[in-house]
């Protein structure tokens, strides 16, 4: 709750200068009792990085505005504190008066189908918006859902999602996650992410090697030129460590997170929840490369040290937030990754209803 305290360890992130960000909280005059922000988490086994990860989403609470805000967390039975740790939270959320919705689920994705137990998991972050008792809070068309992973993430990392979503028009916004292999930092969720070409963010042939994982958009030179100068470009698919998206195809229950459907490539639930956004005409998803995660402390230091944080890009002299020309139509064909020795290339809407 103190984003000053030190007696614990935790990834060191900057003051941001919040003026970038300040037409994100609601107006005083903004309809009583309505939350816009959405922040859902599934956590396990997590209590190091929780100093760091849920004080940043405390200071993007106390920032965006407290009663605007609504947090949802599942836990899965943990047996490092991490349940007791967001339990505690509660009475220090009601003296904030911020919705909190907190639940421990004994569902394990390690054991049975992994997607089809992730997506559960997932869609019982979600379920106050499409919960008819609770729905009432939000709207279809204001509200924006954040949802993070077990990642070491800053305030300006959260505003940064939020604030390129709305200037953009965008649906979604994700981050671009790593993790270090080897000395250098590699691009983390590869199986989930799809550029506008439909291939994978970088190569991996048939026998797993990540070689060429340094270089990103290696068939896709319009994605590697804005990935190097630090703005946002369109995807197919993306998720990252953290998205930042609509809530009005959630609470209208057109889509949720799900599993493959027979005879459907087998994938991730991320993507196939982006997948689902473009065939309900959802489509301007893109990747925010000035946010950058990892999922520890001390990899996140290294990651913001190599990638940089939010604010070096934003304060840079004569910055300017680029514009996107969204493309409307979805690649034709999407890679399919179900094992790394078996890829290939499939129409983007296989098995959708009407295909």
């Amino acid at each position: 709750m103190n984003p000053e305290a030190t007696t614990l360890p935790r990834l060191h992130c900057p003051q941001p200068d919040t003026s970038r960000y300040d037409y994100l909280v609601a107006p005083e005059n903004a309809e009583t009792g309505s939350i816009r922000y959405f922040i859902a988490l599934d956590l396990r086994q997590c209590a190091s990085l929780l100093p760091r990860l849920l004080g940043s989403v405390i200071e993007a609470i106390r920032f965006l505005g407290p009663q605007t805000c609504a947090l949802s967390i599942i836990e899965g039975n943990s047996d490092d504190g991490t349940g007791e740790v967001l339990a505690a939270l509660r009475p220090e959320l009601d003296a904030l008066t911020t919705t909190y919705y907190f639940k421990t689920s004994d569902i394990n994705p390690k054991k049975g189908d992994r997607i089809q137990k992730l997506a559960q998991l997932r869609n019982m972050a979600l379920q106050p918006l499409v919960d008819d008792t609770e729905a009432v809070k939000f709207s279809a068309k204001n509200t924006t859902i954040v949802f993070l992973n077990d990642v070491a993430i800053c305030l300006e990392d959260i505003l940064e999602l939020l604030h390129q979503k709305r200037i953009l028009g965008a649906d979604m916004m994700c981050a671009m996650d790593w993790t270090y292999v080897g000395p250098d930092p590699t691009f983390y969720d590869v199986w989930i992410a799809r550029g506008m070409n439909g291939d994978s963010f970088f190569e991996i042939p048939p026998d797993g090697n990540w070689n060429s994982a340094w270089n990103l958009f290696w068939n896709n030179p319009s994605a590697q030129q804005r990935l190097l100068s630090h703005q946002p470009f369109q995807v197919f698919s993306c998720w990252n460590g953290a998205a930042a998206f609509t809530a009005t195809p959630i609470m209208d229950r057109t889509i949720a997170f799900r599993a493959h459907r027979e005879g459907e490539c087998l994938q991730g639930e991320p993507q196939l929840l982006c997948k689902d956004m473009w065939f309900h005409g959802y489509g301007k998803i893109a990747v925010v490369p000035a946010v950058n995660l990892e999922y520890s402390n001390e990899d996140g230091k290294r990651i913001k040290e190599a990638k940089g944080y939010v604010s070096r890009w934003a304060s840079t002299p004569g910055h300017r937030d680029e514009t996107i020309e969204w493309q409307l139509e979805p690649p034709e064909k999407v890679k399919c990754i179900p094992k790394y020795e078996n890829q290939f290339f499939e129409a983007w809407n296989s098995t959708q209803a009407g295909t």
